[in-house]
């Protein structure tokens, strides 16, 4: 799945010991939102989402 580069900055800020894990659940949330391409908006949706 393509990431913006502003979302990709964004997932960046996550400890890198984590990183592959939100990855995973962001990607997955987008898919189920029918998206094609991560966005800040999406990775907004999802760290709201699981509280992070």
């Amino acid at each position: 799945m393509e990431w913006t580069a502003e979302a990709e900055a964004k997932l960046k800020e996550i400890p890198f010991f984590v990183r592959p894990a939100a990855r995973k659940k962001i990607e997955k949330l987008a898919q189920e939102m029918g998206a094609t391409q991560i966005t800040v908006e999406i990775y907004d949706r999802a760290k709201q989402q699981f509280g992070n």
